[in-house]
């Protein structure tokens, strides 16, 4: 048994015996606090896997924070292998988004919230300036609002290494804040981990939709921003509470300048204008 490194809430093992070699992930106690559903979690790790993008799922023990998936040999992606594959990428993500049903919903702003209360009850230490932006991502959530896309099974948490290239395709692990969402904050997301260009972004929403417009670019532009400042409270969070040794204020202090001055550009403003137009109609096919 070997454990395998990069985790950021759980301990992971890779286990090879003579008939199998799987990957025994074991939560420590506590992720509840970081709105993680292991039910909903194995749920959708096995509907993923259905799709041809996750790691099959071998055995899960409720209640034990067990997970047990088959291991894959591929190679782990950087941020640089993630600016590199993108037509790949949105192919692996087209499947997963049209795969079996997940159940579970990602709601960045209601995650937020729920990370921001608790980490005001339990007067955790901030990042500097944190709580004025509100304004601006309330108005944000509103722009988002008005038009939103369909909802699809979303991975929801695509950091560079949760991608893995086994020479052929690409496929992607670790579904605990996997769930419904619209497919443009998948995108922004992935912009936002890997510290994408917003040359890189157009290029990923123009390789992920057939037919990609200024509104789905302003909404995974929005969403890269909105992304960002939400996971900056998880990494606020772990600060506090997690076990692990890893520099989660730095990782949250990066997110948080970073998404400060995505919201803070004066040219937001007219992206959220953008994002929140009618959507245009679907090109018809020639008869």
């Amino acid at each position: 048994m070997t454990e395998l490194p990069g985790g950021l809430t759980n301990h992971n093992y890779r286990v090879r015996t003579a008939t199998a070699d799987v990957v025994v992930r074991v939560s420590p106690p506590g992720t509840d606090l970081l709105a993680v559903d292991r039910e909903v979690e194995h749920h959708n790790s096995v509907a993923a896997a259905a799709a041809g993008v996750g790691a099959p799922v071998i055995d899960y023990l409720p209640g034990r924070g067990v997970l047990v998936v088959g291991f894959l040999t591929a190679r782990t992606y950087s941020e640089d292998d993630v600016a590199a594959n993108l037509p790949r990428i949105a192919a692996a993500l087209r499947r997963l988004h049209a795969g079996p049903p997940f159940v579970g919903r990602l709601d960045m702003f209601a995650l937020q919230r729920r990370y921001l209360a608790l980490a005001h009850e339990r007067g955790m230490r901030m990042p500097s300036g944190y709580d004025s932006l509100a304004p601006v991502v309330a108005r944000a959530e509103a722009a988002l609002a008005a038009y939103p896309e369909p909802l699809v099974p979303c991975h929801n948490d695509l950091l560079a290494a949760n991608f893995l290239d086994d020479g052929q395709d690409v496929r992607i692990i670790d579904y605990e804040y996997s769930g419904l969402n619209e497919p443009a904050f998948e995108l922004g997301n992935i912009a936002q981990e890997s510290g994408l260009s917003d040359a890189a972004l157009v290029g990923l929403v123009e390789a992920y939709y057939p037919h990609a417009d200024a509104r789905l670019l302003a909404r995974a532009r929005t969403w890269r921003a909105i992304s960002g400042y939400g996971w900056t409270l998880w990494g606020v969070i772990q600060h506090h509470v997690s076990g692990i040794d890893a520099d989660f204020w730095g990782w949250a202090t990066h997110k948080y300048d970073t998404a400060a001055t995505l919201l803070r550009d004066s040219a937001f403003v007219d992206t959220l204008s953008v994002a929140a137009a009618a959507p245009a109609p679907t090109p018809r096919a020639p008869a």
